[in-house]
């Protein structure tokens, strides 16, 4: 049976997000450690879930908004209309 994580099509794949960390010159272990998160497990756990705080660090590492790594995060609820109750006399 296949582990495969499955994320929204427009959001970064997990690994070109670590990729692009990596092309930085540092690991995502440093850049978690670098930040105050002895686990770097805790710290990618962005990967799988939201988690603002971690996604602002990697975004801000990247030289991007958040929005662009996981646009399907920060996607404009859909507002949806009350419905109208008529009270029957």
């Amino acid at each position: 049976m296949s582990r495969s994580q499955t994320h929204p099509v427009n959001d970064w794949h997990p690994e070109d997000i670590k990729a692009a960390i990596r092309k930085r010159g540092v690991s995502v272990a440093e850049l978690a450690r670098a930040n105050g998160y002895d686990n770097p497990r805790t710290f990618m756990n962005v990967l799988r879930m939201p988690y603002p705080k971690i996604e602002r660090i990697i975004a801000e590492f990247l030289d991007v908004e958040p929005q662009v790594i996981w646009p399907s995060r920060y996607q404009e609820p859909t507002k949806i209309r009350p419905s109208v109750h008529r009270k029957v006399a």
